[in-house]
């Protein structure tokens, strides 16, 4: 299994539209760095956001998700509580080859302010917007800054295809846009 390049994720986003829109080179200035990089890409989260919230006093159950366990922010920033979390999806949209998995990593800008930034693999076949849990671990209140670099994603190419890819599978979370809550089945 190789770490593919920016020359293989340039050439695939433009070939075979593996991530749209693509940023071709890295952006920094005044911002939380996205786009290309060495070996991956960094994607940048929407400005709708799910936050937790306790109002109700409810119980987290992953097999039976209450969504209003959340409030709906939209904008240029989100404030999470101390100790909480939200929920964003990233600007792109993914397209991934049945010979890659992909594997996500939260920026070093967050992480270094107990920002910590969590995303299962995602899976070969799969596409859609990625849904980003953010967890702010601090005592604070953490900002999160929309259109603004959130994580990076290395690619990850096997020695061959699957055998079964997610979309073989008829995935749960496939074509997704926008934030998708925890489903069962």
């Amino acid at each position: 299994m190789s770490v593919m390049s920016d020359r293989w994720i340039r050439q695939m986003a433009q070939d075979h539209a593996m991530i749209e829109p693509f940023v071709e080179t890295q952006k920094r200035d005044g911002v939380i760095s996205y786009g290309l990089s060495s070996y991956g890409y960094d994607a940048r989260c929407a400005d709708a956001f799910k936050v937790f919230t306790n109002v109700d006093s409810a119980i987290v159950d992953p097999k039976n998700f209450a969504g209003d366990s959340f409030v709906d922010r939209k904008g240029p920033v989100c404030t999470i509580p101390p100790n909480s979390f939200a929920l964003t999806h990233t600007v792109e949209y993914f397209r991934i080859p049945r010979d890659v998995l992909v594997i996500c990593l939260g920026k070093s800008t967050y992480a270094r302010c107990g920002i910590i930034v969590n995303v299962t693999p995602l899976e070969p076949e799969w596409e859609g917007q990625v849904t980003i849990e953010i967890s702010n671990t601090t005592p604070l209140p953490a900002r999160i800054y929309a259109f603004e670099g959130i994580c990076q994603f290395l690619f990850l190419r096997g020695d061959q295809p699957c055998e079964t890819s997610y979309a073989d599978k008829a995935g749960k979370y496939m074509h997704q846009r926008g934030v998708a809550l925890p489903r069962l089945g």
